[in-house]
């Protein structure tokens, strides 16, 4: 494997902010227990209610001076990617440079695309031109464009973005076009319900696509979701992530939570975790399983009893 990866683990919190006040205590404890990052999700319609990414961020942002905000991810074929350019520019400078955009092409859902007036079978076609639109924009120079779906004569978007040639992209999804896409045009990878031996695969499919593109960037970013709850069994881990996840979802997902999640004691998820370090990621964005009202004690308990036996970050 020749990507250009770091060493330290990064440890981010996937959630939602649905009020001001959950905003401030939220990041006020991701602070206080020295988490890096903090991302949110994004659908037009979803089986929950989810919130509009860019402006949980920017509010997150507002709150918090030193943690990194994500999409994860952003689906940018449901959306014109000309003032997605100046939401995301904008997000950079309210951040002071903290953002990375997280896309991807969904697909789970047709409706939303159907919702949207984005044929579904369009929707890799459209991200790629959609961040080549988005980079040309970021530069704060007068740019045209003349492509498949997006095209417009020659406009002058500014400011430029405050992070030099933009903010990192990451880029989403598990399917060898997916992976071959991320290795030519991505800053990064986000998984999500893989293991550690599908991570590590993956990215050997990512690094020949990256190493053909010719790519130079410092380091490629890492990054897996991954599903998580701290309990005194497993049996008891396991319930409460199926119970969530099966509503979630609209399935039974207990089989998958078996799979893919983190669960159990302490020592449990602290060897889940560094499998998944061994197979290449180095940002672990948590999403913790189970009643909401339960996050901040599953956070205090990652705090105290998991991370000390991770020995990296």
């Amino acid at each position: 494997m020749n990507l250009p990866l770091g060493e330290t683990y990064h440890y981010g919190l996937m959630t939602r902010f649905p009020t001001i006040e959950a905003t401030r205590a939220i990041t006020a404890k991701l602070d206080a227990l020295k988490f890096d990052s903090v991302w949110v999700g994004d659908h037009i319609a979803f089986t929950t209610p989810i919130m509009d990414p860019f402006l949980q961020l920017a509010q997150i942002a507002a709150c918090s001076d030193r943690l990194t905000v994500g999409s994860g991810v952003f689906l940018l074929p449901l959306r014109h990617p000309t003032p997605v350019a100046k939401q995301t520019a904008t997000l950079d400078h309210l951040s002071g440079g903290r953002f990375i955009f997280g896309v991807g092409v969904g697909g789970e859902f047709p409706r939303e695309f159907e919702a949207c007036g984005v044929p579904h079978n369009e929707r890799g076609a459209r991200l790629e031109e959609g961040i080549e639109v988005v980079r040309k924009l970021w530069r704060g120079e007068p740019v045209s464009h003349d492509g498949t779906f997006y095209s417009f004569p020659e406009v002058h978007m500014q400011p430029a973005t405050l992070t030099p040639e933009g903010p990192p992209i990451w880029f989403g999804g598990r399917s060898d076009a997916a992976l071959r896409r991320t290795g030519r045009m991505g800053d990064g990878w986000i998984s999500y319900v893989v293991t550690p031996e599908m991570y590590k695969n993956s990215l050997d499919k990512i690094a020949p696509a990256f190493e053909k593109a010719n790519r130079d960037i410092k380091t490629f970013g890492t990054a897996h979701l991954l599903f998580a709850q701290i309990d005194n069994s497993y049996e008891a881990a396991l319930d409460k992530a199926t119970e969530l996840l099966s509503k979630r979802y609209a399935m039974d997902f207990r089989g998958p939570a078996k799979k893919y999640a983190a669960l159990g004691r302490p020592e449990d998820v602290a060897e889940a975790i560094s499998k998944f370090h061994d197979a290449g990621v180095r940002h672990v964005n948590f999403d913790f399983l189970g009643p909401p009202e339960e996050r901040d004690a599953q956070l205090d308990w990652f705090a105290a009893e998991v991370r000390p036996l991770l020995g990296k970050g």
